[in-house]
């Protein structure tokens, strides 16, 4: 296992490296010039040149580019064209507002799919199994800006019950925060869910398919003690890969449910900053959510070998 993750961490480093060159060159490609924008109408030609001179826009590209390589090993991701602050801050600054909205609505999702999944599976043609169906489609079919302006009109315009838009730290005000989260939480955590219960379902039917499946019932073994110990297990394995997938994609920040909730995380920074040209923060905030990505993969991997023996890890 040791040598596993130390392999894996070796590879990851060689992937967040192809990603910083590739987002490097693509940056330069984008049309308009930030330090421009960054100065706004009005400035002095030596300023611009300053301005230049001290994000390293003077020197020839292969040069920024393993300039910022260098900066990089050591935690400096650069500085912002526009508030002059470090990347690195701002970006961990972030991170905090992502992460309670991303865990958060996964575990509404996880709430929602997995009694809906199994009970689907279980009760195949029934009226459950076709009301999943049509949750399922209709989560993955509605845009899920549009559910999160009917939210904010039902619950805060209408019903008044919780804030249209905002942000409060956990750490600051447990209950404020909870009720901020709830909407954005519950709109994304929707269209996880309706994913996650179509791919729940399949996973569930497929194991109640097989031989030992049907051995065990023969024998006399209660349902309840068959989907437990031998039907769960083996269906939700392939449910971790989907659950790491939206996970890892939420903690890239849903841009449009950021936007649309006023929500101070990585998607609305990355916005912000294509909208700003501020490419060292769209920079920074990249190679975050690559290394989450990563992470996440990583986490997914080790955690097969834990939830089935037959899966090894080399």
């Amino acid at each position: 296992m040791a040598r596993f993750v130390i392999r894996r961490l070796l590879q990851s480093g060689i992937v967040l490296l192809g990603v910083t060159l590739v987002v490097f060159l693509l940056l330069q490609l984008v049309p308009g010039d930030p330090v421009r924008v960054a100065l706004g109408t009005r400035f002095d030609p030596q300023t611009y040149e300053a301005l230049r001179a001290r994000a390293g826009l003077d020197q020839p590209l292969v040069v920024q580019y393993f300039d910022y390589l260098r900066r990089a090993l050591t935690g400096d991701l650069g500085v912002s064209f526009r508030s002059g602050r470090p990347v690195t801050s701002i970006v961990l600054e972030r991170l905090p507002a992502t992460l309670s909205l991303a865990l958060t609505a996964v575990l509404f999702a996880l709430l929602i799919a997995l009694p809906l999944g199994i009970l689907s599976a279980m009760r195949s043609g029934s009226f459950v199994d076709h009301a999943a169906r049509v949750f399922s489609q209709f989560g993955v079919s509605v845009p899920d800006f549009w559910m999160g302006i009917m939210g904010i009109l039902l619950f805060a315009g209408v019903l008044g019950w919780l804030p249209p838009s905002g942000y409060v730290a956990l750490t600051e005000d447990p209950a404020r925060w909870a009720s901020h989260v709830a909407l954005p939480a519950a709109t994304v955590g929707l269209v996880t869910a309706s994913i996650l219960t179509r791919f729940i379902r399949s996973s569930m039917l497929e194991v109640l398919s097989e031989d030992y499946v049907r051995t065990a019932e023969a024998k006399g073994l209660r349902t309840r003690v068959v989907v437990l110990r031998h039907v769960l297990r083996n269906a939700l394995i392939p449910v971790v890969t989907v659950v790491a997938v939206q996970v890892a994609s939420l903690l890239g920040g849903v841009i449009v449910i950021e936007v649309l909730f006023a929500w101070p995380g990585i998607g609305r920074l990355t916005y912000d900053a294509v909208q700003a040209r501020d490419y060292p923060v769209l920079q920074g905030a990249v190679l975050l959510v690559a290394a989450l990505f990563l992470l996440v993969n990583l986490l997914v991997d080790i955690l097969y070998a834990r939830l089935d023996p037959r899966i090894t890890v080399r």
